[in-house]
């Protein structure tokens, strides 16, 4: 028999791994191993986890339709999965493990054992990306690290990419080994990593299909003006599906592309750029395994000096800095495990650039709560805030959280909906409330920081780390 190692592509639509494991017309079965303390290690968010526990459930029916079990089993570490599948496979007699690659430092490593140590084929396919890591490359033969030239790159070989978006039928053939009905799934009793209620994601196929066609076929057109405007829901909200593979990026692709003919438009395009950012961010973790370590991608970086200060970071963490548009986008990350994306650009830059606390406090929280969390997307949004990354903001260019405010959110309707101490304060105050005359009156912080000055504090770190070149 052949067995799919499922991991981060948790569907049974365009899987290349499921596919290639049942063109070969032997029996498949399909193992999915939780790794509970490599998780904690890596700040699995129990939001996150909770939504992969509940879509293991519609994996395991949509398998069991194609007559192939889905077992499952726990171990406490990447390490131990791997040993575990290596004797498996031999206990069963398996032909071959596939899989669909992984491009951080640790899954490479997992998966590099898994090849020393089975005694049968193992084959990794490339899944993750459009196009693999290597397929895109400068003129020199060389890895982009740039987003612009990439993603030129990207759509030349894009528009005369045909989209194989890959269907199975039923196996016909059953599997037979007395150790399968061993591990058949049981995800209530022996899924022991912490999780929190995901419920607000809907994880059956069609639902999420749907969420996919609702926003390409209602909001995507007016993609460009609205997505950075968090009071309105401007975004496509399908990230969490992205990040643990209830969907692949062809089959966003290819509705994004139905029945667009040749116009497709800059809400189309914008949001196609926006799916090339996370290639690119994947594409970057396999030529760089010191970004999985981390290490900043810009070397003259590692000098600059960061402050610790730990008042400031949970105030932070707990939305209490005082300004308004920072403390709102937090809280709604702690209540929701969400937060928009032109949000998350403000709060890493203002914990990077006004607290001057390192990157890897804002990538842990982060991870720790976020039910899209993927590696490879915050630690290059991390680090492109933080002036320390691939194509990343240069450090003079600091984001004011005033003007940010007041440019995205300029009636303050998304800070009054999760800041409900600033409900009264007109819109003239409402990013800047300390100005207010009735401001002794809220129960709400004095900015924790000055803004002008923190900024003149930053230029001078990074001009001392350059410095030292």
């Amino acid at each position: 028999m052949n067995i799919v190692w499922f991991r981060r592509d948790l569907r049974v639509e365009d899987n290349t791994a499921l596919y290639h494991a049942m063109s070969s017309e032997q029996p498949v079965v399909a193992v999915y191993i939780a790794t509970p303390l490599t998780w904690s290690e890596h700040n699995k968010a129990p939001l996150q986890a909770d939504l992969v526990y509940r879509r293991l459930e519609v994996l395991q029916r949509e398998l069991a339709a194609l007559n192939i079990p889905l077992l499952f089993h726990e171990v406490e570490s990447f390490t131990d999965s791997a040993k575990w599948l290596a004797s498996f496979a031999q206990q069963t007699g398996a032909q071959a493990v596939h899989f669909n690659k992984e491009y951080e430092w640790n899954e490479n490593q997992r998966d590099a054992l898994l090849q020393e140590t089975a005694s049968c084929i193992v084959v990794g396919h490339e899944d993750k990306c459009l196009f693999s890591p290597g397929s895109v490359k400068n003129k020199q033969g060389e890895y982009f690290k740039v987003f612009t030239p990439f993603k030129r790159a990207y759509l030349a070989k894009f528009y005369q990419h045909q989209l194989d978006i890959k269907q199975v039928e039923p196996q016909v053939v059953m599997p037979q080994s007395k150790l399968l009905s061993e591990y058949l799934f049981s995800v209530q009793s022996t899924f022991s990593y912490p999780r929190e209620n995901s419920e607000a994601y809907p994880v059956e196929t069609k639902q999420v299909r749907q969420r996919l066609r609702d926003f390409c076929h209602e909001r995507v057109d007016a993609y460009k003006q609205q997505r950075d405007l968090p009071a309105i829901e401007g975004t496509s909200g399908l990230s969490a599906y992205l990040a643990i593979g209830v969907l692949s990026i062809r089959q966003c692709i290819a509705r994004l592309q139905y029945g667009t003919g040749d116009n497709f438009g800059e809400g189309r395009e914008t949001w196609l750029s926006e799916l090339i950012w996370r290639d690119f961010y994947q594409h970057l973790l396999h030529f760089e395994p010191k970004l999985s370590k981390g290490l900043n991608f810009v070397p003259w970086t590692q000098n600059v000096t960061w402050f610790e200060n730990e008042d400031w970071l949970s105030a932070w963490q707990q939305g209490q800095t005082g300004y308004p548009i920072v403390d709102a986008a937090m809280r709604q990350l702690n209540q929701t495990g969400w937060m928009h994306n032109r949000l998350r650009m403000i709060v890493a830059s203002f914990l990077t650039k006004d607290l001057h606390l390192h990157w890897h406090h804002g990538e842990q929280y982060f991870m720790q709560r976020l039910i899209d969390g993927d590696y490879a997307a915050n630690n290059g949004g991390w680090q492109w805030s933080a002036s320390t990354g691939c194509d990343g903001q240069p450090y003079f260019r600091i984001f004011n959280p005033i003007t940010q405010g007041e440019r995205f959110d300029p009636d303050g309707e998304f800070i009054r909906a999760w800041i409900p101490e600033l409900k009264s304060v007109p819109n003239k105050y409402i990013h800047k409330p300390w100005l207010w005359a009735d401001v002794n009156y809220l129960s709400y912080p004095q900015p924790i920081v000055d803004h002008k000055s923190e900024r003149e504090i930053t230029l001078r770190l990074f001009q001392e780390a350059k410095d030292q070149i």
